[in-house]
């Protein structure tokens, strides 16, 4: 179960990177709730995935950053901004070397704290934050001033809340979780998957690490063609989710209802794969995700959708046909 998580929160966590800021609020949504599930249902943060799991709070809250009607803390004063900035400086701590990178975002995350605030004419709560901000040091002294007089000015399009606004801070996030997106283009899960295979002596098959063609409209949102783990599957081990209900989530209940097939009918990779008839339901889930991710988008569609034994090539048979 520990190794589960493991699993589902870094690959999470890479999703929720790979839709920030990129105008997927749906998935970003998902991804959210899936992490969220993950995060709530540790007892207590394991070393290793503190990072981890201060980056999906941080990102989560950032995109919510200018709905104060949204709240992450029990004290309903701090905003999503504010409840972000406590990440961050959770993040600051788990770094070995603070580069200027790290400055700025804490700048422009205290800066639009502030700049929310003055945006839907909450001048008072704006000078109520900024107390809570700054400390008396002298590195924040010059910050401090500057927002206390554009508080006193109640203009929210001054100049310095022009420049340091909300896009550049999603720009400088999406700059910061760069060197994450890279470190994790290598299948996380196949690598633990396999070593777990090895340390319990059991075989595996079909784990497929399948390069997505992605719809040519889309390919320039796209670095890369994103890489989805479309079955993972350990014979002789159960995965148990007794308290992991996010496995209903996209890419995890792919998963689940992948290794629920596999138990009931074999293994069809071995003795090739058998003609299904599509269900009713099945065909319900190729349209819905039609609607959601558009014609050509397969791959998305057969992670999000609940269907049996698919690929994306019979999808796109399949929607040709009706």
């Amino acid at each position: 179960e520990a190794v589960a998580a493991d699993w589902m929160l870094e690959f999470a966590c890479s999703c929720l990177c790979r839709h920030f800021g990129e105008g997927c609020a749906a998935q970003l949504r998902r991804w959210r709730d899936v992490a969220l599930a993950l995060i709530n249902g540790l007892p207590k943060i394991p070393t290793h995935q503190k990072k981890t799991v201060y980056l999906c709070q941080l990102l989560i809250r950032i995109a919510e950053g200018k709905n104060l009607e949204c709240h992450f803390e029990k004290d309903q004063r701090i905003s999503p901004l504010e409840s972000a900035l406590s990440f961050w400086t959770s993040l600051e701590r788990e770094e070995i070397k603070l580069e200027k990178l790290h400055e700025d975002i804490r700048c422009l995350i205290q800066i639009q704290i502030v700049a929310v605030y003055m945006e839907s004419g909450y001048f008072k709560e704006a000078a109520e934050v900024l107390e809570r901000l700054f400390t008396d040091s002298e590195s924040d002294k010059p910050l401090r001033m500057k927002l206390a007089t554009i508080i006193k000015s109640k203009d929210p399009y001054v100049p310095l809340l022009q420049s340091f606004n909300y896009n550049l801070l999603i720009s400088k996030i999406k700059s910061y979780i760069e060197p994450f997106m890279k470190g994790n283009e290598t299948n996380f899960l196949i690598q633990a998957a396999t070593k777990q295979v090895e340390s319990k002596g059991l075989g595996a098959i079909a784990l497929q690490n399948k390069t997505v063609n992605v719809d040519e409209n889309n390919e320039s949102n796209l670095k890369t063609n994103q890489r989805f783990v479309l079955s993972i599957v350990l014979l002789g081990q159960k995965l148990t989710i007794s308290t992991f209900s996010v496995f209903k989530f996209g890419l995890l209940y792919s998963c689940l209802h992948n290794l629920q097939n596999v138990k009931k009918h074999g293994d069809a990779s071995a003795c090739g794969r058998k003609r299904q008839r599509w269900t009713y339901k099945e065909d319900l889930a190729l349209k819905s995700g039609v609607r959601e991710f558009g014609v050509g988008n397969w791959a998305k569609i057969l992670v999000h959708g609940d269907f049996n034994n698919r690929t994306s090539v019979m999808l796109k048979d399949r929607w040709r046909t009706l």
